[in-house]
């Protein structure tokens, strides 16, 4: 698309000079034509000025290059190239440089913010809309594949389950892989919900599962799916109107429990009897010698009489 921009100078020289710098041009890619010469008055001033017309090409390619450059250099990076691989309605910008992982972000937003603005300005003239891709160290290229192993996951996940599963919010870009990817995966499908930029992928499958049985059990121990026979210890299983195990009356009963455990706690709720005064210390005595007992006088009949008596022997 050609474009026309109108100069004036002392000189037509000086006109076209200062069109080519503004415009950001060579002088070989311009066409310049002469409106106005320079005219000069009395004592040789200059009394108009000389008027050109400019037409040049407007390339979107190199709008968006430049605009690249301005931005880079604004956050401080000095060291880079820019390659462009440019066809009919597209191209491609690839950033190569050994500090460009701020140039990514997390997860690529910074790049898809500098590629949106860079649309953005190539776009603005008129004409046909001109799609541009920018990529930096081949993560384009990492994250879709990244993307694609991530939707075939997901996608058997959901064939599975038969739940549907949604996934984190994601650009036009990335949710049109992940399309992509699950359109090729037979009994699921994909739809996207959610306005921007919190637009989702949710994955849903399409095959229908059976319904689950029923959970209720017949009873009876003969019957498929019932309860097992509970043997008592004489060997017989035990049914509806059969004879007991025999109890344990050693066992207390539930019922005894209870009583037992409330007896205690009201034993425990009752007030305690509050404390009674010291005794009085009793003053001490000296101990008790032991009693002896008295010895009785000897009778003066048995004084008198030697210990042994005289023994008449006939």
């Amino acid at each position: 698309m050609k474009k026309e921009f109108i100069q004036t100078g002392r000189t037509v020289d000086e006109a076209t000079q200062l069109a080519c710098e503004s415009l950001g041009v060579s002088r070989d890619e311009v066409e310049v034509q002469i409106l106005e010469l320079p005219k000069k008055g009395l004592f040789g001033n200059l009394k108009v000025p000389a008027k050109i017309s400019v037409t040049y090409e407007v390339s979107k390619v190199k709008t968006a290059v430049q605009y690249i450059e301005q931005i880079l250099t604004n956050m401080g990076i000095r060291d880079f190239e820019i390659k462009v691989k440019e066809e009919e309605e597209s191209a491609e910008i690839s950033l190569e440089g050994p500090d460009l992982g701020v140039v990514i972000g997390r997860r690529g937003e910074t790049l898809d913010a500098i590629q949106y603005l860079c649309s953005l300005v190539a776009n603005r003239e008129t004409g046909e809309y001109f799609r541009i891709t920018i990529d930096s160290g081949d993560f384009r290229q990492k994250r879709e594949k990244t993307l694609e192993n991530l939707a075939k996951k997901l996608a058997n996940n959901a064939l599975k389950s038969g739940r549907s599963i949604t996934l984190e919010p994601m650009n036009p870009y990335e949710r049109r892989i992940i399309h992509s990817t699950v359109g090729k995966i037979n009994g699921v499908t994909s739809t996207s919900i959610g306005d921007e930029p919190n637009r989702r992928v949710v994955i849903s499958s399409t095959v229908k599962r059976p319904p689950r049985p029923n959970n209720k059990r017949p009873g009876g121990p003969g019957s498929p799916g019932g309860k097992r026979p509970y043997p008592n210890k004489g060997g017989a299983p035990r049914g509806k109107g059969g004879p007991r195990p025999p109890r344990n009356h050693n066992m207390k009963t539930s019922t005894s429990l209870g009583n037992e455990i409330k007896t205690r706690e009201n034993a425990f709720s009752q007030p305690q009897p509050q404390s009674q005064p010291p005794r009085p210390q009793m003053q001490s005595q000296p101990p008790r010698q032991p009693q002896t007992p008295e010895r009785k006088s000897v009778p003066t009949e048995a004084a008198d009489k030697p210990l042994y008596s005289k023994i008449d022997i006939d």
